[in-house]
């Protein structure tokens, strides 16, 4: 089970954050579908090379900061 829950909604904003630190992934690498929250930080633990506690760490502080750009 995941350390944290990200709903649609939530992802939406926190994709664009996710996006503008790492430019080079594409939409279709940031597909998500609530409840599939593991199949999404494993996705990005490759894509960006870091390990689990580190894209948990930065999914926490997109979604802490959601009415931000700070990430």
């Amino acid at each position: 089970m995941a350390e944290i829950t990200i709903s649609n909604k939530d992802w939406e904003r926190v994709k664009i954050k996710v996006r503008r630190k790492y430019n080079h992934l594409t939409d279709e690498q940031l597909q998500y579908t609530a409840g599939k929250e593991d199949e999404l930080i494993n996705r990005l633990m490759g894509l960006i090379n870091r390990d689990r506690k580190y894209v948990v760490f930065t999914l926490r502080k997109a979604l802490v900061n959601i009415d931000t750009n700070i990430l």
